[in-house]
């Protein structure tokens, strides 16, 4: 455990930047939030940042050249008013501005930079149903193109880059219940999808970081009553997971990254739903 958040919050969006890790976006007694908090490991503080120009949750995020990006999300819980939008964040200035939208409004969805172009995957449209929407935003152009799309349409799935692909696993199609651990794989450089080791146990609601070669996936929920504390890893190498230490509390609604030689995981809710929102941060290191 290390310092906790200034206020819990569950659907919360991480990711590192310069040695910093970013909280952005979530849920507070029951509304969106626009907060922003930005965490220094040496130091073992949060400082208040720049808000997100609008209160999301489930946010996808991303970074670039510099820059933290931050799309769609959801406007009011539980999964309502999903949005296209996408803001941009400079850290040197500590200010937000708004970039073209998306074609497809979407929340839970997850987006990986590579090559510094963001690929934001999958979510949930506001209808509720799940999509298997696949755009691209070019940081240099500032503009989208589309890309194939998710074999698999889902949401509250993990999409993270390693090695110059980019994995998408777990996530639900409908309800919490509704769990998978598709494993796809994205290679930019051949526009095709392939897929790879399904997630041993089948979870949405999902963290990941990737650390030393591993992409190390979090956590998750099952109403009514369970949250998971597993951590397991995919070793990009081999293609095989292992089980890794697993969190001291299982939960869901969470972000993560890596600082250093250390795997960071803040925020999300204890118990399924976000009645169990929590600031804890929880800091993964491997000898």
């Amino acid at each position: 455990m290390r310092s906790p958040l200034p206020t819990s919050r569950a659907e919360v969006a991480a990711l590192a930047h310069d040695g910093r890790l970013h909280a952005l976006g979530g849920v507070i007694d029951g509304r969106s939030t626009p907060n922003h908090d930005e965490y220094d490991p040496i130091a073992d503080t949060w400082r208040m940042r720049a808000p997100l120009p609008e209160p999301r949750d489930h946010l996808a995020v991303a970074s670039a050249n510099g820059t933290i990006y931050a799309f769609g999300g959801f406007a009011t819980p539980v999964h309502k008013d999903a949005s296209s939008k996408a803001f941009a964040y400079d850290p040197l200035t500590d200010a937000w501005h708004v970039l073209p939208a998306m074609k497809v409004a979407r929340g839970a969805a997850g987006a990986a930079a590579v090559d510094g172009k963001i690929h934001v995957i999958g979510g949930r449209g506001p209808d509720g149903v799940v999509v298997g929407a696949h755009e691209i935003f070019d940081t240099k152009a500032g503009a989208w193109s589309d890309a194939p799309a998710l074999p698999m349409p889902r949401d509250h799935l993990v999409v993270i880059a390693a090695e110059g692909k980019i994995h998408v696993i777990g996530g639900r199609f409908k309800g919490p219940a509704d769990r998978t651990g598709a494993h796809d794989v994205y290679d930019p450089a051949t526009n095709v999808w392939t897929s790879a080791a399904p997630l041993p146990t089948p979870r949405s609601g999902l963290a990941s970081a990737y650390y030393r070669g591993l992409i190390l996936v979090l956590g998750g929920e099952l109403p009514p009553d369970h949250t998971f504390p597993e951590n397991e890893a995919y070793e990009t190498k081999t293609g095989q997971w292992t089980s890794s230490s697993p969190m001291p509390h299982g939960r869901h609604g969470f972000g993560g990254d890596v600082v250093g030689d250390n795997a960071y995981f803040v925020g999300g809710s204890l118990t399924p739903g976000d009645a169990g929102a929590t600031g804890q941060l929880l800091m993964f290191h491997l000898p």
